[in-house]
């Protein structure tokens, strides 16, 4: 038993304009079958897609705080060329540039539209084969417990574990990478981007939830209501959901 991440959840108050960014952004196609932006490789959206994790931007009324993501995505390049040529085009979309204290520093910080944060990485040969999205990196107290809990949790191979830094991918060694990287500081405010989990076909939803709860997840209730997806908490409390089947 095991789950898989198909989506990088993003709320946004304006889910469509937030979508294309993101689209424009990947090189991607936005797609709106309801009430929100699904962003996925062109082509038509392959749900889950057996190599990229995808893009759910979510409508919410409520506006990003100034508190930093403790979730944010870094983006590939292959070039010292390819980065500046990819920084200068995010502006040109809508980014801006962001300060999270990173000082100087290879990479280059940008926010979307709505203030999410987010790196376009310098080339490093590890990411040369992820696709547009590199990696997506979560904020914590303690990457060793986190990385044991999300290999737990999903299929996903530890590439890496310090007292600093833990690095997953998929068994297929395809898409992007999960990294737990220790931050300073502790989550205060509800995640504006979260990782959502589908389990495999045939595999038992409720069965892989109570699964998740044996191994340090916590009920979340943040107002979803009556839903078929389950919202739960990892060890140091981001949120993330776990999708019925359809």
């Amino acid at each position: 038993m095991a789950l898989r991440p198909v989506m990088v959840n993003i709320k946004s108050l304006d889910h469509a304009e937030v979508g294309r960014f993101w689209a424009e952004a990947l090189g991607w196609s936005a797609y709106n079958p309801g009430v929100t932006t699904y962003v996925g490789p062109a082509g038509g959206l392959v749900w889950p897609d057996p190599i990229a994790v995808g893009i759910d931007v979510v409508p919410v009324p409520e506006p990003k705080t100034t508190t930093k993501n403790r979730v944010h995505l870094d983006l590939a390049t292959t070039s010292a060329a390819h980065q500046a040529e990819l920084v200068a085009r995010l502006k040109g979309l809508g980014a801006t540039p962001a300060h999270v204290g990173q000082g100087e520093v290879p990479w280059t910080v940008l926010a979307d539209p709505e203030g999410n944060e987010f790196c376009v990485l310098e080339p490093r040969e590890i990411y040369l084969d992820t696709g547009p999205i590199a990696a997506v990196v979560v904020d914590c107290a303690d990457p060793l417990t986190m990385a044991r809990f999300w290999h737990e949790a999903m299929d996903w191979n530890l590439h890496e574990v310090t007292d600093d830094h833990a690095v997953l991918r998929s068994a297929g060694v395809v898409g992007p990478y999960l990294e737990f990287l220790r931050t300073p500081g502790v989550k205060t405010v509800p995640d504006r981007v979260h990782l959502d989990l589908l389990p495999y076909p045939g595999d038992d939803t409720a069965a892989e939830v109570a699964r998740l709860r044996a191994l340090g997840a916590t009920d979340l209730d943040v107002g979803q209501g009556d839903v078929p997806w389950t919202c739960l908490a990892d060890p140091e409390g981001h949120e993330f959901c776990v999708l019925a089947p359809s």
